[in-house]
């Protein structure tokens, strides 16, 4: 029986007839309507056909998280008085809403509204692009930008435009980009139309509870413990003040179990909500309280799509865990950030869904205005190989085809083309090979399908499986860092992690060609069954093949350097680091810190830290380092420009882990002359001798390419590093070290780049001669080392010159430098007629009775020159 009191209650009816009258007109509309509205329920049951208005189709609703599909599916049987999937009788009618997402599937042959998760909806459009029976598509909660949600939207606008032009779109959200996803879905014929559901919402009063005391920021997914301890205290002073339930909103689950354990002794029932949360406790948050007063402590999986009744109070952290990747190291983590406006907003709606209430913000009123309006798009910062391996199997390995609101950056989709490439899942082109089309439909990150594709066969199919489900869902850290030893806590366990992970590791075992009803002996065999591999040598093979960059040699104990040549340091053995929380507590790394070789599965890397730290990771050999990372594995000689000098040696190495190393007694021509050249670019043309006569030259020749430009060369550093070849190729020819470089007369070298060809050199000592012969037959040197042209010659020498010499063929005058009898500087002047003139007399003065030996003539104009005294002058 249809509970037609609760469909009433729902505000977003209001707005269903608009919404039909747009998915029977453009076929496509954007929904906004705020929490609580019923977008998520109502609207897939009416357009449906479900509640009584209009014909009955077949709508599929995505959903960004598990959690959230089952929750919707749940409350739309509820509001149908039925229940989910399959399990009822038929003869009742039941079953007409179902729910698939990754290991668990609940809907049939009768199943009307079927929801699915954005990774389940992306493996339907890959294996039928055509969503055959499919009438309407719900993306709800777009505005979160997830990955797989924007793909999703892309293929199906793709979908509607080559080959179902029948097929309903709608975006649906609470807080959107109407606009953008407006233009978005309407494509060529113009904006589809955006539909508003008006909510009723209750009045939520903000209350500013930041820390007393300064809290260190979140680096990586490490939360000051010290900000943890007040968020326990504000959701106690919450308790206090407050009445209903109280939902506590934190970046992840080590976040919620620690303040779980800092409000032990509450009067409350304390919960946990996050994606890895047993099914039955989420049941229980959803289904509400039992006049029991609760405590909810939630990821950001209840900012939307769940509603969690009996909530009057939001207790916010402002802290949200995302995914990032660092495209240089080859890391991608979540990382923890500071939580958006928007986001805010959703979180504090949440106390007002039901009733009045208050949201506690753990930050200070004036922070709220730095924080980013919106979180960033998923396309923009997340790791996009399993993006570019959709967009390949799709038909658009460039993705320029497809119908995004923002383009993946060229960068990040250029470095997942080439782990794609690597592992063989597309070819040169970037298209698809059959591997990568069986490695997109495992529902796997490429990595780990490569991991088991190719695992397999070496380790069998159930502990390839095995391993790789636990690296597909990140074991919780009281596993510790050890691989292998968490495979045998998860095998041994009974938590809700180890059901998750026995779940998916059949799923994968089936998917990778187990036979069905195997008990693992047959499917196990691997190598050979007489001499099977350990637990340890298994974890270590797979953690690599997936990972192969990451193998990783140590360099002293608990240090490490990965094969992609970033650094990695196990628990404790970083600058400042302590033992990490939640891990085995066992010597600081537990077994891992006397291995010689680890393969890294997951590693991040702190703020400011020179070196990754390593979360998860496995002991292995050299010999399976270098079978899973043959890319990686190279020989040869190397000669290179290493510290200040020439190193020649035959190196094997594994990426930038070196293997073996020998000195090369007789390198190639070639290598030696590019090391050489590397060595003069990278310390400069110092390595060279510059005679004061190569100095000289090297400034004439400057003057002119700067007074009269080509084909007279440039002969500053940048031009001449660029050309060294073409001017000291003789030299570089004969050079083996530092020491062959020093020797080489740099003048000589480069009057080669004089215009000789042209004929143009022959005039060189006339437009920049080296020396001027001046009035007293003194032949003196030019210095062309400054802006202008400098000539420092003594004043008597000077005496009857009329005229300032010019250069650069008469463009340029020189500067005359007038020097007193001892050298020192009396007069500058670039015009000798105009200094006879007016400056020579106050000079003469100036002079003539500290240098009375020396003529002083009254006309200089008309006096001989001379390089002698007076006196010598009589005698001669």
């Amino acid at each position: 029986m249809i509970r037609r009191d609760a469909l009433a209650q729902l505000p977003v009816r209001t707005a269903l007839p608009a919404l039909r009258a747009a998915l029977d007109g453009p076929g496509s509309a954007v929904l906004c309507a705020p929490p609580g509205t019923g977008k998520t329920t109502l609207v897939p049951l009416d357009l449906a056909g479900l509640t009584g208005e209009g014909p009955v189709r077949r709508v599929l609703v995505a959903e960004p998280r598990r959690m959230a599909a089952r929750a919707a599916a749940r409350r739309m049987a509820w509001l149908l008085g039925e229940e989910v999937g399959t399990g009822a009788p038929p003869a009742q009618g039941w079953g007409r809403v179902g729910f698939t997402v990754r290991g668990e599937r609940r809907a049939g042959p009768r199943t009307t509204v079927e929801v699915v998760t954005t990774g389940v909806l992306l493996q339907r459009l890959q294996r039928d692009p055509e969503l055959a029976g499919v009438d309407v598509v719900v993306l709800d909660e777009c505005h979160e930008r997830h990955l797989d949600a924007d793909t999703s939207a892309a293929f199906l606008l793709d979908v509607r435009e080559t080959l179902r032009p029948e097929l309903r779109l709608v975006a649906a959200s609470a807080t959107t980009d109407a606009e953008g996803w407006a233009r978005l879905l309407g494509g060529a014929q113009g904006a589809a139309p955006v539909v508003e559901a008006a909510g009723v919402s209750h009045p939520v009063q903000v209350v500013w509870a930041p820390p007393e005391r300064p809290v260190r920021p979140a680096q990586g997914t490490r939360v000051d413990p010290a900000l943890l301890t007040h968020v326990a205290g504000v959701v106690r002073r919450a308790l206090r003040e407050r009445t209903g339930d109280v939902l506590c909103f934190l970046p992840g689950v080590g976040e919620i179990g620690r303040v779980a354990g800092e409000l032990a002794g509450v009067d409350a029932e304390v919960l946990q909500v996050h994606g890895r949360a047993p099914a039955e406790v989420q049941d229980a948050v959803l289904a509400g309280g039992n006049g029991v007063r609760r405590v909810v402590l939630a990821t950001s999986v209840a900012e939307s799509s769940l509603t969690v009744p009996g909530v009057r109070v939001v207790v916010d952290s402002g802290l949200a865990r995302v995914p990032r990747t660092d495209h240089a190291r080859g890391l991608s983590a979540l990382t923890t950030v500071r939580a958006s406006r928007a986001a805010a907003r959703q979180r504090a709606g949440r106390a007002g869904r039901e009733a009045p209430g208050a949201v506690y913000r753990c930050w200070a009123e004036g922070e709220d205005g730095r924080l980013p309006a919106f979180p960033d798009p998923e396309i923009k910062v997340a790791d996009l190989t399993a993006f570019a391996l959709q967009a390949a199997c799709w038909g658009d390995p460039a993705a320029d085809g497809l119908a995004l609101l923002d383009a993946p950056p060229a960068g990040a989709l250029a470095a997942a083309r080439e782990v794609l490439t690597a592992i063989g899942a597309v070819d040169g082109a970037g298209r698809a090979t059959e591997r990568g089309v069986r490695m997109a439909r495992l529902g796997l990150h490429p990595r780990l399908a490569r991991a088991l594709l190719d695992g397999a066969p070496e380790v069998g199919v159930r502990r390839a499986a095995e391993v790789v489900a636990l690296l597909s869902e990140e074991p919780p850290r009281a596993y510790g860092d050890d691989l292998a030893a968490a495979w045998r806590t998860a095998r041994r366990g009974g938590d809700a992690y180890g059901a998750r992970w026995r779940q998916e590791a059949r799923r994968l075992a089936s998917a990778a060609g187990e036979p069905r009803g195997g008990s693992g002996a047959g499917g196990d065999r691997g190598r050979s069954a007489a001499a099977p591999l350990t637990d340890d040598a298994v974890a270590g093979l797979v953690a690599a093949l997936a990972f192969p960059e990451r193998v990783a040699r140590a360099r002293r104990k608990g240090s490490y350097l990965m094969a992609s040549g970033t650094g990695a340091e196990l628990a404790g053995a970083q600058a400042g680091g302590g033992h990490r929380p939640g891990s085995s507590g066992k010597g600081d790394g537990s077994g891992l810190r006397d291995a010689e070789w680890l393969a890294v599965a997951v590693a991040d890397r702190p703020v400011a830290a020179a070196s990754a730290r390593v979360r998860l990771a496995a002991v292995i050999d050299e010999e399976t380092a270098c079978a899973a990372a043959p890319a990686l594995y190279a020989s040869g000689e190397e000669v290179r420009w290493s510290d200040g000098d020439v190193v020649a040696r035959r190196v094997t190495r594994l990426g930038a882990i070196e293997l073996a190393v020998r000195p090369l007694t007789a390198p190639g021509p070639g290598l030696l002359r590019d090391a050489v050249v590397s060595g003069l670019r990278r310390e400069g043309l110092g390595l060279l001798r510059w005679s004061a006569a190569a100095v000289s030259l090297r400034q004439r020749m400057a003057f002119v390419h700067r007074e009269l430009g080509a084909p007279w060369p440039d002969v500053s550093d940048a031009a001449l590093l660029e050309c060294v070849e073409e001017w000291l190729g003789v030299e570089l020819g004969r050079a083996r070290r530092r020491a062959d470089l020093e020797r080489v007369d740099a003048g000589q070298a480069l009057a080669r780049l004089l215009p000789w060809a042209t004929g143009d050199a022959a005039r060189f000592d006339e437009l920049a001669p080296e020396r001027i012969e001046v009035p007293s037959g003194s032949r003196v040197r030019v210095d062309y080392g400054g802006a202008q042209p400098v000539l420092a010659v003594k004043l008597q020498e000077l005496f009857g010159w009329q005229e300032s010499p010019r250069v650069a063929g008469g463009r340029v005058p020189v500067l005359v430098h007038l020097l007193s009898p001892a050298g020192r500087p009396a007069a500058v002047t670039a015009d000798l007629a105009s200094f006879w003139r007016d400056g020579y007399r106050s000079v003469r003065a100036e002079l003539r009775g500290r240098y009375p030996k020396h003529p002083w003539p009254e006309d200089p104009s008309a006096a001989a020159p001379t390089r002698h005294t007076s006196a010598r002058l009589k005698r001669g």
